[in-house]
């Protein structure tokens, strides 16, 4: 792609962003994000509990694991407010740059950490870890509301919600190559050796995907919202308390609008790769008995079973249900365009109330039953996650949006997905190895996702360039 590569508006001599760098700048960075965010995620199911909390028994292994992975979701909100007014005050461009350098530094150090397996570091590698996962959290904070207004403010009038999929399709693509990834390497590595090293080479990788990112997002210039918002010299001095002043009602909105997604994402990747690969109790004491340490009454009465799948097996079956996340992205766009936003969110979201309740008989329902449970709940979450590319920055003003959209889409990312991985678990031990307490927690958030869009406007014909607070 030549430094070249722009047009120009109509009867105007102001350059903007070819097509085709808005949907590679969009698309490629969220990709980098969002594979460097799942392989962490990967890893916290994987290897680092053991690797990282080997004193603790199994499940406190599990819920320790979680929780350094929720530290990031404390951080999004903050990165949402640094980065958001960084990109209000001086533009979308640098922003974007720098979230991407702090997000692929972090993960590649990850990659490089010791483990509390080394002798002198039981302390120090999970508390590195911690410091490394915030980090990652707070350049993720900076980086979707920057990629959704690149795509969604170099927007051809009435294809705000098509461009708005362009950075969301960086969710399934970055999730699909980081779990190949981590595949590859557990096929062609034996277990000690992926344990002892193998696991590093997917945050090591990153180094070279931001790099390319980088190119990609240094080529770019300033979107013509922006540039207008210069001109017309209504620069927020205080990107954070204009937005908080002007436009408080729609950050609450806009962060439980947010909410069923999130916890949707999460239970069916991080959760589901749980219990997925979770023994049966059957399978448990087989093993028991093969190891020469049966499992006693209590120890069987205490366990908490899963489906019995390998880790492997589940990857691919959780990659194949990625495979609908994206293709029902990219169908969300038009739909979003064509019956409104807030329409079809609310039916998207009514449809997620109802899989929430199909939990325990799909989960039953051996190998089909489970794969469609995948299919259809990521088939759900390309359909509710496609329109918040478009929906949550058409929600504030111009001048205000960067920092609006992020605070939005990360203090949701609190009540979601930072939480969502340990309530599951928590739920699931609850009723003794059933997911029926985990639908329910789905259906309940869907409910709460619901009553937000019911009381938000509409935003698909508002003026996007002349908007400021």
């Amino acid at each position: 792609m030549s430094s070249t590569d722009t047009t120009k508006v109509p009867g105007s001599h102001q350059p903007v962003n070819s097509r085709g760098r808005v949907i590679v700048a969009s698309l490629i960075g969220t990709t980098v994000e969002f594979y460097d965010f799942y392989v962490y995620a990967t890893a916290a199911v994987l290897v680092f509990p053991k690797l990282f909390f080997p004193g603790a028994n199994e499940t406190t292994q599990l819920l320790s694991s979680f929780a350094v992975f929720g530290v990031a979701f404390i951080a999004r909100p903050l990165g949402s407010i640094v980065f958001g007014h960084f990109g209000d005050k001086f533009g979308r461009k640098g922003t974007l740059v720098a979230s991407l350098l702090t997000m692929g530094i972090a993960t590649f150090l990850i990659g490089c950490l010791p483990t509390a397996l080394v002798p002198g570091w039981e302390f120090w590698a999970p508390a590195m870890l911690v410091v490394m996962r915030f980090a990652q959290g707070l350049a993720l904070g900076g980086e979707w509301s920057g990629a959704a207004l690149l795509a969604t403010e170099n927007a051809p009038a009435n294809k705000r919600a098509v461009y708005g999929t362009f950075p969301q399709l960086g969710a399934p693509i970055g999730f699909i190559i980081a779990n190949v990834i981590f595949l590859v390497a557990s096929y062609t590595l034996t277990p000690e050796a992926f344990a002892a090293w193998g696991w590093r080479v997917p945050f090591l990788l990153s180094a070279a995907m931001v790099i390319l990112g980088l190119y990609v997002r240094l080529k770019l210039i300033e979107t013509p919202a922006f540039t207008k918002v210069v001109e017309s010299n209504e620069v927020a001095k205080l990107p954070l308390g204009r937005v908080f002043k002007s436009s408080w009602r729609q950050l609450i909105l806009g962060t439980f609008i947010m909410l069923a997604t999130y916890v949707l994402f999460y239970l069916m990747t991080t959760f589901t790769l749980t219990y997925g690969t979770k023994p049966t109790l059957a399978g448990a004491q087989a093993a028991a008995e093969k190891a020469g340490k049966p499992m006693s009454e209590a120890a069987a009465a205490a366990f908490v079973p899963g489906l019995g799948y390998s880790r492997n097996d589940f990857l691919w079956m959780l990659i194949a249900g990625v495979v609908f996340f994206g293709i029902f992205t990219l169908v969300s766009g038009p739909l979003a365009e064509k019956y409104g936003r807030r329409k079809m969110l609310m039916a998207v979201t009514a449809g997620i109330f109802v899989f929430g309740l199909l939990f325990v008989p799909l989960f039953s329902g051996g190998f089909v039953g489970t794969m469609g449970l995948l299919i259809l709940g990521f088939s759900l979450m390309g359909l509710t996650f496609g329109p918040m590319g478009a929906l949550l920055p058409e929600l504030f003003p111009t001048n205000v949006r960067y920092t609006g959209s992020a605070i939005s889409y990360n203090f949701s990312s609190i009540l979601g997905a930072a939480v969502a991985p340990f309530i599951a678990v928590a739920l699931w031990e609850a009723a003794k190895g059933s997911p029926v307490l985990v639908g329910i927690y789905l259906t309940s958030m869907a409910v709460l996702t619901l009553i937000a869009l019911f009381l938000t406007r509409e935003t698909r014909d508002l003026d996007y360039e002349n908007n400021v607070a």
